[in-house]
């Protein structure tokens, strides 16, 4: 395809970066990742403020203005009259959902006889009531895509509402850089004493994570528990913390820089994603222990979490809200050096075998060619 015709593609979705969340990593991953390909741009949202248009790393991004964030979603007036206008001059729309404000616009304004991608990355949990009315739209939205793109087979299975459109659905999992998971030669003080074993944990310390359940292990493992991340549970897990006289067992770091997580996923023994709700729908931060060769415990959700972390192959799955079967999971791999270095090994092979930043961009880039081509 020459210059003259390349594919014009919007992606949409609910924000942009720097608000960065897992979707919002994915999303800006396929933009500069395909912006030399393609003729890429960016819908999102503000998290709250008037609209803008700038261009981040090469990518225009525009983001609607909006009154706020709400029961997980933008409040934006302006977003559906954007979406009308910049539909018309793109050969595909590239959604991620759930983002029922984008659905709805589509539906509502936007331009017809245009190529539909949707990546599906996990079902709505939390709304349910809203869930009832939204149901019919979300259906005619997905009745509609020409390619509906999962980021994992177990979401492919265990999602009513994607059983009637499997035959349009393709599975390309979420990736990493791989190659920039490179040894850290600094160090840093992690409240860490020489010869103690250490079980990390990183994400938002957030409803559906499950870290209270992981605190609450730490009463029977003999190492010292890193916790990078904050959020809105942070106090409340703290005090747990404190209530279980768990305080030098266990460290909060909070957000931390690039270097000293990466420094803190080459020190640990053992990587932890205790996650009980299906928000959690894959768990990128796995990828990124399993490029540093790091054995995972996480839950067995119907979702990605347990398809990019195998079971018995890169590290031990346990039923979610379960704080015995945590202990023994993570006791098990500190204390089976063998084992520890067959996970190793394998999450290593797996984690660049399955989950490349270059495969997962060919596999999209694939899938616009061949909608345009039909």
């Amino acid at each position: 395809m020459n210059c003259s015709k390349r594919i014009k593609v919007l992606q949409v979705n609910k924000l942009y970066a720097p608000f960065i969340g897992g979707v919002e990593r994915t999303v800006q991953d396929i933009a500069e990742g395909l912006k030399d390909k393609v003729d890429m741009k960016v819908l999102a949202c503000q998290p709250k403020g008037s609209t803008t248009v700038e261009v981040i790393n090469g990518v225009e991004v525009t983001k609607a203005g909006s009154l706020g964030i709400y029961w997980s979603m933008p409040i934006s007036l302006t977003f559906p009259f954007l979406l009308a206008k910049m539909s018309r001059d793109v050969d595909i729309i590239h959604f991620h959902f759930p983002f029922p404000l984008g659905d709805f616009s589509y539906l509502l304004l936007g331009a017809r006889g245009k190529k539909i991608v949707v990546t599906y990355h996990c079902d709505i949990v939390r709304q349910k009531k809203a869930l009832i009315l939204y149901k019919p739209f979300l259906f005619k939205f997905l009745s509609i895509a020409d390619r509906i793109l999962v980021t994992s087979p177990n979401i492919l299975q265990s999602s009513k509402y994607l059983t009637p459109f499997k035959d349009k659905c393709v599975v390309v999992p979420l990736s990493i850089p791989i190659e920039e998971y490179t040894r850290i030669d600094q160090t840093f003080d992690v409240g860490i004493s020489q010869g103690e074993k250490i079980v990390l944990f990183v994400g938002r310390l957030s409803y559906y994570k499950g870290v209270e359940y992981l605190i609450e292990a730490m009463q029977w493992i003999d190492a010292k528990l890193l916790i990078i991340g904050d959020g809105e549970l942070r106090n409340v897990l703290e005090e747990k913390t404190f209530s279980l006289g768990l305080n030098k067992k266990v460290n909060f770091l909070g957000k931390v820089p690039d270097q000293l997580l990466r420094y803190c996923y080459q020190i640990c023994d053992v990587f932890v994603l205790p996650s009980i709700e299906s928000s959690e729908a894959f768990g990128i931060v796995q990828m990124e222990a399993m490029a540093y060769g790091k054995p995972v415990v996480n839950t067995n959700l119907p979702t990605g979490v347990p398809f990019v972390s195998v079971h018995g192959e890169t590290g031990l799955t346990v039923p979610p809200r379960d704080s015995i079967a945590l202990a023994n999971a993570v006791n098990k791999i500190l204390e089976d050096e063998k084992l520890a270095k067959t996970f190793s090994q394998n999450a290593i092979r797996r984690v660049n075998e399955k989950f490349s930043r270059k495969r997962m961009l060919e596999q999209i880039y694939s899938i616009y060619n061949e909608l345009m081509a039909s």
